[in-house]
């Protein structure tokens, strides 16, 4: 089949990122909204949480009409330019979870969370989306004593949690870099729940199966506003019974929100495809997910065409929550993840990279996310995921639809169902705060590798975050 000659062209949207620049196939723009509507469902935000939102509510009730609102593209933000690890993880600790939300709440949502990733695999299998999901787990290095002393204390926690070696398993020097072949490695931890995926490849993939499905996707439509029953936009009105924010690291440019999720950039970079050679030293044979235990997050995968995608935190978050295409393109921060990556994989000293980009995360103030629906407006939400949501979409798309039609399931009853996070302080508080502890990251990293201990930077770094 050719292309669809009768949609002006998205071709552009190729510089995103590396998945994006990788679609099969002729990239067509959706319509914009073409006026006022009515719908029992709008969605704000066409990335993977509103999308497996639609998803799942029309798979439940296939003739509720569902209405997504995408400012840009589908996929976009952060669904489309993220390390793509559909993992287990979720942001908040399961201790905290007990102590905040009650005894157990800690093992429901891991376990959630776990079953969300097999959960990912069904549908993308069932639905014939092509986005090279991989489930290999994933290895997280430890590289120096420092490092090597939270591996084990991680592991210990979890099994006074209850946990054994089929959910976090605890590997030697030898074992773990039969895994990963990369320098300077102690040990490691590895857990099985986690796939590598081509996110945009997902994403993509799901509009479509949504759009099959009845649900009217609107591309280049701007929101301006959201209140209870109407979404007010540049092009119409929408009104709904159900009114869903998905907006992630973009909520502060709704009315209102300035305050709610704050976005922070992560950046990545990705590498040709490499020899045969290169993967024989390197290992992911199984193309399992890598970072290591350093303080500022590092995040890796082998990519299903051989390349290694590689990113990492480290940029500035900007005065005001501003969100900027040049904010995707810092280049001390990029030439910090080629540093790293090279000091991992020597042999990657000469290879070429052929991919920069980044793009904004969403944080709330308790760096806790949330799904939830207010009964007497109508009004849901989804997001602050602090960078793990492709598989956390999902879990909250299903949860959402749950709780728009009104089903009691194992899913309603979750801890971050209908939790609220205070909002961030205004400025300059914010902008002093979040750089001051992304400094903070840096320093105690810098600290661990010359002294091979921690110090009071990363026991302060850990206060901060309520580990």
């Amino acid at each position: 089949m050719g292309p669809d000659l009768t949609r002006p062209s998205g071709e552009g949207y190729r510089h995103v990122s590396l998945w994006w620049d990788g679609l099969p196939g002729t990239i067509s723009l959706r319509d914009p909204l073409p006026g006022d509507l009515d719908a029992d469902v709008v969605v704000v935000g066409g990335g993977l949480s509103g999308l497996w939102t639609a998803y799942y509510l029309t798979e439940s009730d296939p003739q509720l009409r569902v209405v997504v609102l995408e400012r840009d593209v589908a996929g976009f933000g952060a669904s489309g330019r993220n390390g793509g690890w559909c993992s287990a993880l979720f942001a908040v600790p399961e201790a905290r979870l007990d102590a905040e939300c009650g005894p157990g709440s800690g093992s429901a949502m891991r376990r959630a969370m776990q079953e969300t990733v097999a959960e990912v695999g069904r549908v993308v299998t069932s639905e014939d989306i092509a986005c090279g999901y991989a489930r290999g787990g994933t290895v997280v290095l430890a590289r120096t004593p420092a490092q090597w002393a939270r591996t084990q204390d991680e592991v210990a926690a979890a099994r006074e949690l209850g946990r054994g070696d089929e959910d976090l398993r605890l590997l030697d020097a030898d074992q773990a870099r039969a895994r990963v072949g990369a320098t300077n490695v102690l040990g490691a931890t590895f857990t099985p729940h986690c796939a590598a995926v081509d996110p945009a490849r997902l994403v993509r993939g799901l509009a479509e199966v949504v759009e099959r499905r009845g649900v009217r996707l609107f591309e280049q439509t701007e929101v301006r506003s959201i209140a209870p029953g109407v979404v007010t936009t540049a092009r119409g009105t929408v009104r709904a019974a159900a009114v869903v924010r998905t907006t992630e690291g973009y909520t502060r440019s709704l009315a209102g929100e300035g305050r709610a999720l704050v976005p922070v950039y992560s950046l990545m970079i990705a590498t040709e495809p490499l020899p045969d050679g290169f993967w024989t030293e390197a290992g992911l044979a199984d193309r399992e997910t890598f970072a290591d235990h350093r303080h500022q997050v590092i995040y890796g995968q082998r990519t299903e065409d051989g390349r290694l995608a590689f990113g990492g935190r480290g940029a500035p978050y900007h005065f005001g929550s501003a969100v900027r295409p040049e904010f995707e393109r810092e280049g001390r921060v990029h030439d910090t993840l080629r540093r790293t990556l090279v000091e991992l994989f020597p042999a990657l000293a000469g290879v070429r990279i052929t991919h920069r980009w980044g793009g904004p995360l969403g944080i709330a103030r308790d760096w806790f996310p949330s799904v939830g629906l207010d009964r007497a407006t109508g009004l849901a939400w989804a997001g602050g995921y602090v960078g793990d949501g492709v598989s956390t979409t999902n879990l909250a798309g299903s949860t959402l639809a749950d709780l728009i039609l009104g089903h009691q399931t194992g899913r309603t009853g979750l801890p971050w169902v209908n939790h609220r996070s205070r909002p961030w302080e205004p400025e300059p508080l914010r902008f002093l705060g979040i750089n001051a502890g992304l400094r903070l990251t840096a320093r105690a990293d810098r600290q661990e590798e010359r002294r091979g201990r921690p110090t009071w930077h990363a026991r302060a770094l850990e206060r901060l975050l309520g580990g």
